[in-house]
């Protein structure tokens, strides 16, 4: 299949690249610079020329393509608008390539949120991939749900007669190649402040995917995956914050240490994660693995992070 992969230069993209190709799939990548292109071409990708902002461009290589993967987003929109700005901007790109694969029954995979649907007290239970991407109105979470507007013209694009599919990454993609995720966040915190924090009694669940498990989904949800169907790369399905705190402070010889709740705004406390640390988000992946028969085969967060190269010495 002749795929073409939006954002093949990120941490989730530089892995769906080589899943791809190993599995006989001709890659094309979209790079905006020659450091793109160098990045894209040793994954072993083709590399195509353009940008986000070149819609004709767009829906040109997904005319040409026998599907698409699209992981890139606006994020030089972030400084100035934040997430509703890059996902404004990310809305029309979906909408193009919904007018390029339109009828082909072609697929396209587009990177989707684990928080989508809202977290375990907004739901009152575990997420499961049923569970429909919640309004942008909703009042939980604020404008973090601006983003639900583009997962959701993403499935409308099923009757369209495009294969599309939202593919929901866990909060925390981990793997060797992770250098900016919540991990090397929480990591540096804890170096910074001489503990590593949790907040309240820590029981609040984060779930969890090596980058390398999350990849695969990727490419089960291309070669296979239902139209209109939210899948869920989710292979630690809740761990309790606590727990990924003391495993940093394991690491780091610091002590694991509760943050009170009504301190956790303070200034130097998870910085502008304080307001979602104190979230929990358990999700479900029974119905991923079985309809894409989709294994997790990687090390899970708390073993990647006793594996060390997260700590690297010196």
């Amino acid at each position: 299949m002749r795929v073409l992969v939006t954002g093949g230069t990120g941490h989730s993209g530089s892995h769906i690249i080589p899943e791809l190709v190993a599995a006989g799939h001709e890659v094309t990548g979209l790079a905006r610079s020659d450091t793109a292109a160098a990045a894209l071409s040793a994954l072993g990708a083709q590399v195509r020329r353009g940008d986000l902002q070149d819609l004709d461009g767009l829906k040109e290589a997904a005319a040409d393509s026998d599907g698409v993967i699209h992981v890139a987003h606006r994020q030089d929109q972030l400084p100035s608008g934040g997430i509703a700005a890059v996902a404004a901007a990310e809305l029309p790109v979906v909408l193009a390539y919904g007018e390029a694969l339109a009828g082909t029954g072609k697929p396209l995979v587009a990177a989707g949120s684990i928080g989508s649907p809202g977290n375990g007290t907004s739901l009152g239970r575990t997420a499961t991939e049923e569970d429909p991407a919640l309004p942008v109105g909703d009042e939980h979470r604020g404008t973090l749900r601006a983003r639900n507007v583009v997962e959701s013209a993403v499935i409308g694009l099923a009757e369209r007669g495009v294969r599309s599919s939202v593919v929901r990454i866990a909060n925390i993609a981990h793997s060797t190649t992770d250098r900016a995720g919540f991990l090397p966040i929480l990591i540096a915190l804890a170096k910074e402040k001489g503990f590593a924090g949790y907040p309240g009694d820590g029981a609040n669940l984060w779930n969890a995917v090596h980058a390398r498990d999350l990849a695969s989904v990727f490419r089960l949800a291309l070669e296979k995956g239902e139209a209109g169907r939210y899948w869920h790369a989710v292979a630690d399905g809740g761990i309790p914050v606590r727990e990924i705190a003391e495993a940093i402070g394991s690491r780091l010889d610091l002590p694991a240490v509760s943050v009170p709740l009504d301190e956790l705004m303070l200034p130097g406390h998870f910085g502008f994660l304080a307001n979602v640390v104190t979230q929990s988000y358990p999700a479900s992946n029974l119905i991923t693995r079985q309809a894409l028969g989709w294994e997790p085969a990687q090390p899970g967060l708390l073993a990647d992070l006793d594996d060390g190269h997260y700590f690297p010495a010196g």
